[in-house]
């Protein structure tokens, strides 16, 4: 039994030259339906969104016959308004700014860069926790130390001792041998040559745990009565809740 020419395959590969197609394209860009003009795909020619359309296909299309891309197609809509406009989006930034990375549009990921949101991220905070050893290392450390001792248990809790000068590293050291507690349980950071205090870094701990989906808060850590040390000038409790 033939099957019938009229039938359209699932997810065809596109043969043939792109300069035959219509200057109208229909696009399915992870599952929401768009439709624009070849030109405004193209409007960047060094883009990765132009190459898509430029010279043989690299693109499959869905069983209706438009070109799928294989990505969030709610944050498209700003990518294709930028392309139409030049209108710099001002909602999402964020996940506009991740889009127009893999579509590898210059100007636009030039102006999102400049934006409040990307510009604090990339220049202020990023920067400021590229001069903290380890911080990221130390930021899974605390997840594996809380995730070991979750079982059973609605929480877990992890001290963490933070230094910001080299004198106060020294001070960490002695007041950690003081403390009735196993020290390779004890998560420490810094110390750091920038700006930004204590309370800052504490605030982007807790950011980038509860950006990796764990719920999270911190307090200062209250040693035992005759503890030589003030135990909150350095250490705190990060409480994990699971449930």
């Amino acid at each position: 039994m033939s099957i019938s020419s009229e039938h359209k395959p699932l997810g065809k590969q596109v043969t043939g030259s792109l300069h035959m197609l219509s200057p109208i394209v229909e696009l399915n860009v992870g599952g929401e339906m768009y439709t624009t003009t070849l030109s405004t795909l193209k409007k960047h020619p060094g883009s990765k969104l132009a190459e898509m359309f430029t010279g043989q296909p690299k693109l499959r299309t869905d069983s209706e016959g438009r070109f799928f891309i294989d990505r969030p197609g709610t944050y498209f809509k700003y990518i294709l308004e930028y392309l139409r406009s030049n209108q710099v989006p001002t909602q999402c930034i964020q996940d506009v700014y991740k889009e127009a990375l893999f579509y590898d549009i210059e100007p636009l990921i030039k102006q999102l860069e400049d934006s409040p949101q990307i510009f604090g991220e990339l220049v202020a905070r990023r920067q400021f926790l590229a001069r903290v050893p380890n911080y990221s290392e130390n930021i899974e450390l605390m997840i594996r130390i809380a995730r070991a001792e979750a079982v059973a248990s609605r929480q877990s809790s992890v001290i963490v001792c933070v230094v910001r000068t080299e004198e106060d590293a020294a001070r960490c050291l002695d007041a950690l041998n003081s403390l009735d507690m196993d020290k390779k349980s004890v998560v420490k950071f810094g110390p750091w040559k920038a700006v930004p205090s204590i309370s800052d870094l504490l605030d982007c701990i807790q950011m980038d745990v509860e950006a990796k989906g764990y719920k999270i808060s911190f307090q200062p850590h209250v040693a035992e009565k005759g503890f030589r040390f003030k135990s909150h000038d350095f250490f705190y409790k990060f409480l994990f809740t699971w449930w």
